[in-house]
């Protein structure tokens, strides 16, 4: 009965990751496509300035990281200190606001299927670069995405997509995407790199040292100057009041989903998470082709599921790997 029990309150427990991962993140996908389309107000203006966005993300989330360090953390030495993070800093606050800059080019759909295909820079890199060989499936991975990812590039947009965008431009807007995920290989790689050095690092110490310095970049980038462009989205916010909750709901739901981001790493692993992230930005595409009036043709469609297809295999071979390790470490 224990044991049943147990195992009763684990798929609780996972239903709840699962529930909090997808609502946060798919909210949020809403809230950002929203602030980057929609026309506020009775002037119709638009918000421009989508990379203040980053900042506001930034000081919610260092302000959430503190308070969970203070209500949770059970030892305040032996983590990383806060100024090794400066460098990963740099490469995160430039990555995201290209990622999100992006959305004045090309619609959301396009943006997660584009963000969604980090394996390819990495397996390329690996190639190119250190001379890394990877195997047949991991190729047929690689391909499926980026088939996929390309094919729904070139397939023409639907008007109704097309006339919601601010300035149409998928070269530009692709290409920022793929910037992003070169600045996240960075910032992933100098995020290990410290852990690796402060095993007593927790996930709440990475999120207060990256959003700590992410904070001090925008502002300067924002509001060092006279005419920076913090002042202007202050101004539009402070005239749009909607847009400003808008935008605080956007990051508080980028804090919450944190919480059940380290949850379910520190209940299930990164695989279990990965599959989750994994299967809640098809459901993103779904919701913004349903209810944000992007509808996508059947064309496109098969190439979302080409995407996803990979991916999922790509989830499969993780798995089997992880099996044939646990085999090896079991006692004879």
């Amino acid at each position: 009965m224990e044991a049943h029990g147990a195992g009763l309150r684990r798929v609780l427990v996972l239903i709840f990751c699962v529930t909090g991962i997808w609502a946060a993140y798919i909210y949020q996908g809403v809230l950002q496509e929203t602030v980057s389309t929609k026309r506020f107000g009775a002037d119709k203006k638009r918000f421009e300035h989508l990379a203040f966005l980053n900042l506001a993300q930034n000081v919610v989330c260092l302000v959430w990281s503190f308070i969970m360090i203070k209500l949770w953390s059970r030892s305040s030495s032996g983590g990383a200190p806060w100024w090794s993070y400066w460098s990963a800093g740099i490469t995160n606050t430039i990555g995201p606001a290209m990622g999100i800059e992006a959305l004045k080019y090309i619609s959301y759909p396009a943006q997660v299927l584009a963000k969604s295909s980090k394996m390819i820079p990495v397996m390329l890199m690996g190639t190119l670069v250190y001379g890394i060989r990877y195997t047949i499936p991991e190729y047929l991975c690689t391909l499926l995405v980026a088939g996929g990812v390309s094919s729904f590039a070139l397939l023409k947009t639907s008007s109704k997509t097309i006339s919601k965008l601010a300035r149409p431009n998928a070269p530009l807007g692709y290409g920022l995407c793929f910037l992003n995920l070169a600045f996240d290989g960075f910032t992933n790689a100098t995020q290990d790199s410290i852990t690796a050095r402060y095993p007593k690092t927790s996930a709440w110490d990475i999120m207060l040292g990256m959003n700590l310095w992410g904070t001090i970049y925008n502002m300067v980038y924002m509001f060092g100057w006279p005419h920076g462009i913090g002042f202007e989205a202050v101004q539009f916010c402070k005239q749009h009041p909607e847009a400003a909750w808008d935008i605080f709901l956007f990051c508080l739901c980028g804090a919450v989903g944190q919480n059940f981001i380290f949850l379910t790493i520190s209940r299930f692993g990164s695989l279990t998470n990965t599959t989750i992230t994994t299967t809640r930005k098809f459901v993103s595409i779904v919701v913004s082709s349903l209810l944000s009036g992007n509808p996508l043709s059947a064309k496109q469609w098969g190439s979302v599921f080409m995407v996803f297809s990979g991916l999922s295999y790509q989830i499969y071979l993780k798995w089997r790997k992880m099996q044939r390790l646990q085999k090896k470490r079991k006692p004879m």
